[in-house]
């Protein structure tokens, strides 16, 4: 948490590195604003300082409608300093609790629901479900404000089964109803929904790097990219909990079906934002569409203190300011790439990947699709120029990724063909991991010819390390 001095310094210069790190409540208006609210700085008697946006809602203060904390930069307070927690509120986060159930989470994490429960609340100082509704609330007021989305389709992608409910939770946490947010009516949808959300960061961030790297292993079709945008397909199947049909657990058994979409994020570097442009054939996807985007781009990260240890890490050459880690769309993609660049180029790596996307048949001519683990378990994988063993590992990870969730990726070691390069490499990319130095990696080795480093003094940031090794040939 920064000091009361540092928190007063940032807001009145309204520093943009600041935003998401700590939220300014004002006790005579009851409404607590980011550190760069346009607003006239209130004078600091008048203030107290919280690291989330959900202390302050507890403490009883409403959001500001100018600079709208729900936009602001993931704030690390969130995290917490406990691993299970920031996995929890990951899954949280992209729905879990939406579709699901607090059992089925807890069993997900390893953990029970009763330990669970007492984590949030020794933590956070709230349920679980607490901290799901106030990420809907937040979602649904950033749809309110930034898109002409009817109110119905908005409580759909907030998560919330019905209008009254959804009217009900917004003004528990707002004080607000959701008319007095948005006035105007929504504008009429039909068949897949299109619309535009912004995506703020915390500056400085390296764009120029992002794009390259991206551009080195574009897969046409599936991606593509410009000066300012990146963009891509996706699809995955996405799990329901059905409540009144039993099963072992907690009363309740899941469906799954198959959803489509893409996204295109242009980088707004003046307002420190992406605006991203996303289509949806069904909206209750957005709060993981929007999570894993915002994990793609590495939108939640503190370069500050990200570049520190790289500077602290590194001999020659320096890193660049504000380099962010691209993410791949999901942990299973980024395994079927580490897999296939086992032993090749990036050049040949992405060839591969070139055929496994051809052979998907929801493709159509303006799009191509990653497959799902189950749609690849059906291909006929000798049409890629490999050795077969490969081509079998490939079969054994499919058929792993369809019955377990990959979100403890070090169970694939005992797969045959994985090792602890592949795994990291899903751990880094597909999971975002910001500690993982790939030592063994072949670019890695040959950067680290020429380039004096030591791995140790960057912790827990290493994954950093490694996209500077990699920029560095």
């Amino acid at each position: 948490m920064l000091t009361p001095m540092q928190c007063h310094e940032a807001r009145m210069a309204r520093d943009r590195r600041y935003d998401g790190l700590f939220f300014t409540a004002v006790k005579t208006t009851g409404i607590y604003c980011r550190s760069i609210c346009p607003a006239m700085p209130p004078l600091e008697k008048n203030v107290e300082y919280f690291d989330s946006a959900v202390a302050a809602a507890q403490a009883g203060y409403r959001p500001c409608l100018r600079c709208r904390p729900d936009s602001a930069p993931g704030s690390p307070a969130w995290l917490g300093k406990n691993t299970t927690l920031r996995r929890a509120q990951r899954l949280i986060d992209e729905g879990a609790l939406i579709a699901g159930s607090i059992a089925r989470l807890a069993e997900r994490l390893g953990v029970t629901d009763r330990y669970l429960r007492k984590l949030f609340q020794d933590e956070l100082g709230l349920s679980p479900k607490a901290y799901s509704l106030y990420q809907q609330c937040l979602l649904a007021k950033k749809l309110l404000h930034e898109t002409r989305l009817p109110v119905t389709h908005i409580a759909l992608a907030s998560g919330f089964g019905s209008i009254r409910r959804f009217n009900d939770c917004f003004k528990q946490h707002f004080s607000l109803a959701p008319t007095q947010v948005r006035k105007q009516p929504g504008e009429p949808v039909s068949g897949a929904v299109t619309f535009s959300v912004s995506l703020a960061y915390r500056p400085p961030y390296h764009w120029a790097g992002v794009r390259n790297f991206y551009a080195s292993r574009l897969i046409e079709g599936l991606e593509w990219l410009d000066d300012t945008s990146y963009g891509r397909t996706f699809q995955f199947f996405h799990t329901d909990d059905v409540v009144g049909e039993k099963d072992k657990t907690d009363g309740t058994a899941q469906s799954a079906r198959i959803y489509h979409g893409w996204f295109t994020a242009r980088h707004d570097a003046d307002n420190t934002r992406f605006i991203v442009t996303i289509s949806l054939d069904d909206l209750s996807v957005l709060p993981q569409v929007l999570a894993t985007i915002r994990r793609c781009l590495d939108l939640d990260a503190d370069s500050s203190v990200i570049d520190t240890a790289l500077e602290r890490a590194t001999v020659l050459p320096l890193p660049v300011e504000g380099l962010r880690l691209p993410g791949i769309w999901s942990p299973f993609e980024a395994g079927i790439r580490a897999i296939l660049g086992q032993q090749v180029s990036v050049k040949a790596a992405r060839n591969l990947v070139v055929k496994i996307v051809a052979m998907n048949p929801e493709n159509t001519d303006a799009h191509c699709f990653f497959p799902t683990p189950e749609q690849l378990l059906e291909y006929d994988l000798n049409q890629l120029g490999m050795p077969e063993r490969r081509r079998q590992t490939l079969r054994e990870f499919a058929r792993f990724a369809a019955e377990h969730p990959l979100d403890n990726p070090d169970a694939l070691l005992a797969l045959p063909g994985i090792g602890p390069w592949t795994v990291n490499y899903l751990r880094m990319r597909g999971c975002s991991d910001p500690d993982i130095f790939l030592d063994g990696d072949l670019g890695v080795k040959k950067a680290l010819e020429h380039c004096e480093c030591q791995p140790a003094l960057a912790a827990p940031w290493r994954s950093y390390l490694t996209l500077h090794l990699w920029n560095t040939l």
